[in-house]
């Protein structure tokens, strides 16, 4: 049974009357206004209407008027013209201001009635329409929250796996214990300073932090050896570079990283091996982890000397800029305060984990 509120408008009471009557006959329950102001002020009071039937002709504010004020304030209430003026052009004036239809003077019963039920279908069905398309936005927002979540936890997982990794290499080689994550944290320092996009910066810190993984495959006799390397032990040490990138670069999340992996020994001018890249074929997060490990080094202690001081370590990287070192990344990395790195040394000794892409706080200080 049709339950629906409809307003009618119309200055002539005796057409509001029997309008009236033929709806609520039809069981609408009905609502009258004798003016176009009169309707807004019945719209504005609170009062919801699903349908408004409308004559064109009034004194004090227009059918035309009215439908533009009620389409700004009641967009979902759909609006039927009814008019005397038997001229299509005002009817279709009326349509293109926004009516959903109209009526000629005198209509009969069924066609009043057929009228109002396919405007009142209309409005339930765009109300349907937002109804459902609110719905799925709210699941795909739903959805889009638990993908995120999902990611997080998958990145929370490689973080592990790749901490894993680099314990594995620690264990082996303990005099390097801590290496990896210190040059992590110093690359991605100075990427952030240089104004990488975020994504690449992950990519770098995952080669950085696994950027001597290879050494696995170094037989202890060499890797481990207490004096100076012969030729061809050299040659075997050397070869970490491409071991680490065969075994990184067949796992999709590290396929990037490997060729930071591959390239980390290679030199700007073009004198580093394993295949004597040189200027930007070298990629930029190795020419970036080149300055990270070379500050690192020389600022640590090892068996053959005491760790050097951060400003050694910046003449040092100065005078082999253009050669050793991308003169950019040495330019960005000299304009960096000192203090960031024994800020960012600090933080990592006081850490009991520590992720390759979540890294430090103090690498994001300028």
């Amino acid at each position: 049974m049709p339950s629906e509120r409809i307003l009618v408008v119309d200055d002539e009471e005796a057409i509001r009357e029997i309008v009236c009557s033929m709806l609520t006959a039809a069981h609408y329950r009905c609502g009258q206004a004798s003016s176009g102001m009169t309707a807004l002020a019945v719209l504005e009071s609170g009062e919801t209407f699903d349908l408004m039937l409308s004559d064109l002709m009034m004194a004090d504010l227009d059918g035309i008027g009215l439908l533009e004020r009620t389409k700004e304030k009641f967009p979902d209430m759909p609006v039927v013209m009814v008019t005397a003026v038997h001229d299509i052009s005002v009817a279709l004036a009326a349509i293109r201001n926004g009516a959903y239809d109209y009526l000629l003077k005198p209509f009969e019963r069924e066609q009043l009635l057929a009228t109002v039920r396919r405007a009142l279908e209309n409005r339930r069905l765009k109300l349907e329409n937002r109804a459902y398309q609110t719905a799925l936005e709210a699941k795909v927002e739903a959805r889009t929250q638990q993908l995120q979540q999902t990611m997080l936890d998958l990145e929370r997982s490689y973080d592990t796996m790749l901490e894993a990794l680099g314990d594995a290499l620690d264990l082996k080689d303990a005099e390097t214990e801590g290496h990896s994550k210190r040059v992590t944290a110093f690359t991605i320092a100075i990427a952030r300073a240089m104004e990488v996009p975020k994504e690449q910066i992950t990519v770098i810190a995952r080669g950085a932090y696994l950027h001597d993984i290879g050494k696995i495959a170094i037989p202890d006799a060499i890797l481990l050896k207490p004096g100076a390397l012969t030729p061809a032990e050299i040659t075997v040490m050397r070869e970490h570079c491409y071991r680490g990138y065969q075994l990184l670069k067949r796992i999709t999340v590290l396929a990037e990283a490997s060729e930071i992996v591959y390239s980390h020994q290679e030199r700007y001018d073009g004198t580093g091996y394993p295949r004597g890249l040189k200027g930007e074929e070298i990629p930029l997060g190795a020419r970036i982890f080149s300055v990270a490990d070379t500050l690192d080094a020389i600022t640590s202690d090892r068996v053959y000397r005491a760790a050097q001081s951060v400003s050694a370590a910046r003449e040092e990287i100065e005078r082999w800029s253009g050669r050793q070192f991308d003169p950019k990344v040495v330019k960005v990395f000299l304009s960096m305060p000192e203090h960031i790195w024994s800020d960012l040394r600090k933080e990592l000794d006081g850490r009991p984990h520590f992720s390759p892409t979540l890294p430090a706080k103090a690498a994001a200080t300028r």
